[in-house]
């Protein structure tokens, strides 16, 4: 995913664990969850923010729990036992992908000869 890796739980993608650098700021676990939950999550783990790369700092669905802050590892194990709680605020089952095309060449089929 990107260059990062994606961590699933069933279909559902819960997170991605990034530390590419360049934005530094969000390196880190991304929370995969819905706006309407960001407040709830940020109650349990404080450093909870959107991410900046693909809103240029606006809200995104996808938060970070940021590598560099205090509570890190607190947070990210709080994230952990939510999923294994199967807690409703955290996951997203990623929409279907368009089936890839064949980089393989086609066959070419042999014409039959035509009656006259």
């Amino acid at each position: 995913m990107f260059g990062c890796h994606a961590v699933y739980v069933d279909e559902k993608i819960v997170f991605v664990l990034r530390q590419k650098g360049n934005p530094t700021c969000d390196d880190g676990v991304w929370i995969a969850t819905t706006v309407e939950h960001h407040e709830t999550l940020r109650v349990e783990m404080p450093s909870l923010r959107s991410i900046s790369v693909f809103a240029g700092g606006g809200v995104t669905g996808w938060q970070v729990l940021p590598a560099d802050a205090e509570d890190f590892e607190e947070s990210v194990l709080r994230a952990c036992a939510l999923v294994r709680k199967r807690d409703g605020r955290i996951g997203k089952v990623p929409k279907p992908r368009p089936p890839r095309k064949s980089k393989s060449p086609r066959k070419r089929q042999k014409s039959k000869p035509h009656k006259s």
